[in-house]
């Protein structure tokens, strides 16, 4: 009696916060079901120019935002670093510009907070972020767009209360939980900024996300991809049985990664664009995963990379250009 009891509590309580922190849409579109993600499209600073060599930076994330509006996906995933700086309204002209164009064609545009998006003033800077996305929740929300559940968390760890990060992980573990009863959910995508795993010379792995966010994603039966930036850079790699995709691609200037005999096995060592975006489709409970890439030579998009989920035989990734 005791172990059911607490197999029904768990239910109720896990119901009653992920419907508390979730939110569940139609696709604006039942013709494109495409789910697109895109991270760091954020001006380069100064500072960064001075580290790293910026490529027309600017122009690259304005020829994403124009190629994504032509795809005119159901639902975006913008995964932090929108902007150089989240305190500052003049920062966020072109992103409020690309929104309402995205917006009025009737789809859905959520986000996740970056470290730019609280640098130096996290009050504010969250202030204005929530303006953008009204649906955003400080300690993680859920998005759903064709059966597939999208769970938005905040890596900015620092920047975070003991309580918010307590309530955060709470809520994470138990809404996966949650999600792997929930039979309209096909597939659960983990997104945040900070990616776990990366071979940047830049950023380093976040050692938080690897201890708060990894292991309930590793855990859950319907995760499929785990999805992050801060790094700029594609990287792909395949954890204990699981996807880890690195998609900083947005417009930040790229980062040299290390590719010596420590840096960790990436599955797409061969694909390095300097600019890129995701695109996922659900097939039952499987997902197609396809990177499409702005060309060297700024003439348009093509596609790159391309997987499905759950396809591995002995653990071997079926991945190739589509």
């Amino acid at each position: 009696m005791k172990k059911r009891l607490s197999f029904f509590s768990l239910l109720f309580f896990t119901a009653h916060i992920t419907n508390a922190q979730t939110n569940v849409d139609k696709l604006a579109s039942a013709s494109n079901k495409n789910i697109i993600f895109v991270s760091d499209t954020q001006k380069p600073m100064m500072v960064e120019k001075l580290v790293l060599k910026p490529n027309q930076n600017t122009r690259a994330t304005s020829l994403e935002f124009n190629e994504i509006l032509q795809a005119n996906p159901g639902y975006l995933y913008m995964l932090g670093d929108l902007v150089a700086l989240g305190a500052s309204n003049r920062q966020w002209k072109k992103v409020d510009k690309f929104l309402t164009s995205f917006r009025k064609q009737g789809s859905t545009a959520c986000a996740v907070l970056g470290n730019h998006e609280v640098m130096f003033n996290r009050a504010k800077g969250e202030a204005n972020f929530n303006k953008r996305f009204p649906m955003n929740v400080n300690t993680g929300y859920v998005s759903v767009a064709d059966s597939v559940a999208v769970v938005l968390l905040n890596s900015n760890f620092n920047a975070l209360l003991i309580e918010e990060k307590e309530k955060q992980q709470t809520w994470y573990d138990a809404t996966l939980k949650s999600l792997d009863l929930t039979d309209s959910i096909k597939a659960v995508i983990v997104a945040c900024h900070h990616s776990p795993y990366s071979n940047s010379k830049i950023v380093k792995c976040s050692q938080n996300v690897q201890n708060s966010f990894v292991p309930g994603y590793i855990q859950s039966k319907k995760a499929r991809l785990f999805i992050s930036g801060h790094a700029h850079a594609f990287e792909h790699f395949y954890m204990q049985g699981k996807d880890f995709l690195v998609i900083g691609g947005g417009g930040g200037i790229h980062q040299p990664l290390n590719s010596s005999s420590t840096a960790i096995p990436d599955e797409a060592a061969d694909y390095k664009p300097m600019f890129h975006y995701l695109s996922v489709t659900r097939k039952d409970n499987k997902l197609e995963v396809t990177s499409h890439f702005l060309k060297p030579d700024f003439a348009g998009f093509d596609i790159g990379k391309h997987f499905t989920t759950n396809e591995r035989s002995d653990g071997v990734v079926t991945y190739g250009t589509k």
